[in-house]
């Protein structure tokens, strides 16, 4: 069976990105062997795991630089079954624009709040624009930090429809175990109970951009 690459990217910092690219790749390394690739110039996601040490419950986590993007990923993809790409947070980034021609889904996480939604239209076009280099390639928005309290939260389905590139039904919520998680270098499904919440919020997006 042929890998499934993930890039997971937003132009706006601050969006969660981070957070959902390691948590996910936790996810899927459950299901079978994954990598996380880091492209983002932070290097948070090296970070993380680097916390966690030897005790975390992350997969590999390895850096990833511009001139390697299209070797890295394809290695990665001989190799394992799921490769994960932490995208860096801005579109005039080359590695972006070389990640999203590299992989197979698209994941652009969106907090519900007007400067998201401003800063997705652009991302939003570039994945319409990688399409001409990528036929293959499919893109969702993924709303996160998302409060049931919130009205603007419920509203944000419905705006982001007007958009090229489709929500999914699944997000998730804002939780205190994404950020204890983070503190403790390992992911919400190695929080045991504490994270039981937000492994579900994971597992639903997880079967819905995988169909297991």
């Amino acid at each position: 069976m042929a890998a499934l690459r993930i890039a997971v990217a937003n132009q706006k910092g601050g969006t969660g990105k981070t957070t959902l690219a390691v948590n996910l790749a936790a996810g899927l390394h459950r299901r079978g062997t994954t990598v996380l690739l880091d492209a983002d110039p932070q290097g948070s996601a090296a970070n993380w795991a680097r916390v966690g040490g030897a005790d975390g419950d992350l997969p590999p986590v390895r850096g990833l630089v511009a001139a390697e993007v299209g070797s890295a990923i394809g290695q990665a993809a001989d190799s394992c079954r799921y490769v994960l790409v932490d995208c860096p947070p801005h579109l005039q980034s080359d590695t972006l624009r070389r990640v999203m021609e590299w992989v197979d889904l698209v994941l652009i996480p969106v907090q519900p709040s007007p400067l998201d939604l401003w800063a997705s239209v652009d991302m939003a076009a570039t994945v319409v624009g990688t399409r001409v280099r990528n036929p293959r390639l499919r893109a969702f928005m993924v709303l996160n930090q998302l409060d049931s309290r919130n009205a603007l939260s419920g509203a944000m389905h419905q705006a982001l429809a007007e958009f090229d590139v489709p929500a999914l039904t699944n997000g998730l919520m804002r939780r205190a175990a994404f950020r204890s998680a983070a503190l403790e270098g390992r992911s919400v499904y190695g929080l045991g109970s504490r994270g039981a919440s937000a492994v579900r919020d994971l597992e639903a997006i997880i079967k819905e951009i995988t169909g297991l």
